[in-house]
């Protein structure tokens, strides 16, 4: 029999100056970030960390900047106003490094706010589909506060906690928020093609979440023996795990396990995972650590960037001076895929954006971050090819670069090479 509360019971237990964590994406606890944002006129000096989270942000307000400040490991578009407008701050730092601020006491939690699957006849609960950071906060809290949701998968992996953790448990039935899967625009299936010419048969694979990484699945319908050691897993891994395509047969660490830190998409994805013995998620503590990324044969770590200089430079978490996501796990990846046996690592971007900017460029504009240094890329891909800067010298990137840029771009970015680098393309 569990015992459950109000949520506006339950936020009563967070006290002014507390650090309180929310449950990342699609485990954001709406029930509860509501109730204690309700509770500003009470609060003062509450620090609200999290990385990525669905659903509504009201902490955010600008009227409750007295209660709550606001620190994010990375930029959603929920709270990507805030951060933009100083409301809110942003920690860059790997995903990896995030569990051990942690369990360290470096970044010590008073309140975890979660969203755990129903016990089993055991007493235990599931983090669900995103244990990722929140493994560890749930872990290191002093006080863990849950909304029990039958939408919210149980599954395998160290995601687990017992009920007698828990210090006040709500009950919910909201739909997990999801994000449906677009068609890959033309653009996108022309990336997704290269990519997947990449791809190696026994590869195992890390990507993301959009319309490249779902244009790069649906050309792997040939490949055989693909394994997944991802910090994300979406829908499209579905279609190839249950037809054996995925299957994890070659991998070294969990072989014949599909590995991740968190699941975002469509119930087709939270039902593929629940109770599902191939499926590990994970304390990204572990999925993100290099020292086991690496273990597995042909890594190939696909992800993207907002744009990317002719030497390989990657940007990927600002718009210039304005925040956009995070460093999050693309360095880890990246790391992991180039030090893995037959491993590769590959940034996918298409060549402009929606407006036809190039982002293929001579030079990351002013206040760009780098995410990526030139020294770990090795593969770049666009709709117009792939480049292969691993360790070529300058002026062999540059023409490697300018080659999968927009072609009306190209004369122009070898101009402004030429004239900034004295470098001939």
């Amino acid at each position: 029999m569990i015992n459950f509360t109000s949520a506006e019971k339950a936020a009563e237990l967070i006290k002014s100056g507390n650090r309180v964590f929310i449950h990342t994406a699609a485990g954001a606890p709406q029930k509860l970030v509501k109730a204690m944002a309700d509770r500003h006129t009470e609060l003062q000096g509450v620090e609200i960390v999290a990385a990525h989270t669905e659903g509504e942000v009201p902490y955010a307000r600008e009227e409750y900047s007295e209660s709550f400040k606001i620190n994010c490991f990375f930029v959603g578009k929920n709270i990507r106003p805030y951060v933009n407008s100083g409301r809110a701050q942003y920690i860059p730092i790997f995903l990896s490094e995030i569990p051990s601020l942690f369990r360290s006491g470096r970044m010590p939690l008073d309140i975890a706010l979660v969203t755990v699957s129903p016990p089993n006849p055991k007493g235990y609960c599931s983090l669900g589909c995103s244990v990722d950071i929140s493994n560890a906060a749930v872990d290191t809290a002093r006080i863990v506060l849950a909304e029990v949701n039958p939408n919210m998968p149980f599954v395998h992996g160290n995601g687990i906690i017992h009920i007698d953790r828990i210090d006040a448990m709500v009950e919910s039935d909201a739909p997990l928020p999801e994000l449906p899967a677009h068609k890959p625009t033309g653009t996108e299936s022309r990336i997704g093609h290269n990519v997947a010419g990449l791809i190696d048969d026994g590869a195992t694979l890390q990507m993301g979440i959009g319309g490249i990484p779902n244009a790069v699945l649906q050309y792997l319908e040939n490949h055989k023996n693909l394994g997944v050691h991802t910090e994300m897993c979406s829908d499209g891994i579905v279609d190839l795990a249950e037809k054996g395509i995925i299957n994890g047969s070659e991998k070294a660490t969990e072989p014949g396990k599909i590995v991740a830190g968190f699941a975002l998409g469509t119930r087709k994805i939270y039902d593929f995972i629940a109770h599902n013995p191939i499926v590990n998620m994970m304390d990204v503590g572990y999925v993100n650590d290099t020292r086991f990324i690496r273990k597995n044969p042909k890594v190939t770590a696909i992800n993207s960037a907002i744009e990317i200089d002719v030497f390989g430079q990657v940007c990927a978490d600002s718009i210039g001076y304005k925040h956009y996501s995070g460093v999050g796990g693309q360095m880890d990846f990246i790391r992991g895929a180039t030090l893995s046996e037959g491993g590769k690592a590959i940034i996918a971007l298409p060549s402009t954006t929606g407006k036809g900017i190039g982002r293929v460029v001579a030079s990351l504009r002013p206040g760009g971050s780098v995410v990526t240094t030139r020294a770990h890329v090795h593969h770049v891909v666009t709709e117009y090819g792939v480049a292969d800067l691993y360790a070529k010298n300058l002026q062999e990137r540059a023409r490697e670069m300018v080659a999968i840029a927009h072609p009306d771009h190209r004369e122009a970015l070898a101009r402004t090479v030429y004239e900034n680098s004295h470098i001939m393309v």
